[in-house]
């Protein structure tokens, strides 16, 4: 299913960014196809896990939403999927709570970023420019003793290791990575890197810092970022 266009916007459409968007409510998915096209992109829809799989892997889309409870099946287990076979198309799961068990098993499962429900075509929107919007870095780098962030690549090399990373993941080191040394309280990350505020107590930081760290930190290497506890963390050699 798609949004119905006029015959005279078809051909335009085809040369916007295509987001492939798996989820079973109908209504739900018209909302998020109707303001994805408002904001320049070209929405694919599809109901259920096995089209959402078949579209992916032949459609090529830039980026996949997908709902974390889909018809007989759940969203992660598209993610897993994919990431099985390899495929590093950014996936958004829309989840219906925040707490650190769905955090994990988000990350776990291969996806990219979460969206809450219910639905907030503000947010969303906001969070999908930060994927596909191109960014205006240009051969930048950040360096932090052994480690080089690369700002249009979005990736990390480590003593000759490249280390592929998310997007969250990427807007978090290159975050710490610009305030070397610094100790930068929970609050400031989260207004930094996550741009709004969490309802209640959040371990989002907590389970993206594991993430990083397991990733960046290699057996025989120092760990770079350091808790302080009770106030957040910095980037720092000792």
């Amino acid at each position: 299913m798609s949004v119905p266009l006029p015959n005279s916007e078809l051909g335009s459409m085809m040369n916007l960014p295509s987001v492939l968007v798996v989820v079973s409510d109908p209504t739900l998915s018209h909302s998020i196809a109707v303001d994805l096209h408002e904001a320049g992109y070209r929405p694919l829809e599809v109901a259920t896990l096995s089209l959402g799989l078949a579209h992916a892997r032949e459609k090529s889309p830039a980026l996949i939403v997908v709902a974390r409870r889909l018809l007989e099946s759940s969203g992660l287990d598209l993610c897993r999927q994919l990431r099985l076979e390899k495929s590093r198309v950014p996936i958004l799961l829309m989840m219906t709570h925040d707490d650190l068990s769905d955090r994990i098993a988000c990350l776990d499962a291969g996806a990219d970023d979460y969206f809450l429900a219910p639905y907030r075509s503000d947010d969303f929107i906001r969070l999908v420019n930060t994927y596909l919007k191109p960014s205006a870095a240009s051969g930048e780098q950040l360096r932090f003793a052994d480690m080089v962030l690369d700002l249009t690549q979005r990736h990390v090399i480590r003593n000759g290791r490249l280390i592929e990373l998310t997007m969250k993941e990427f807007e978090l080191l290159k975050y710490l990575m610009e305030h070397p040394r610094e100790v930068l309280t929970r609050k400031q990350i989260l207004e930094s890197v996550w741009g709004y505020d969490f309802i209640g107590e959040s371990n989002v930081i907590e389970v993206y810092i594991r993430y990083l760290r397991l990733k960046i930190d290699g057996e025989n290497e120092k760990r770079l970022i350091q808790t302080v506890r009770s106030v957040g963390y910095v980037l720092r050699e000792n």
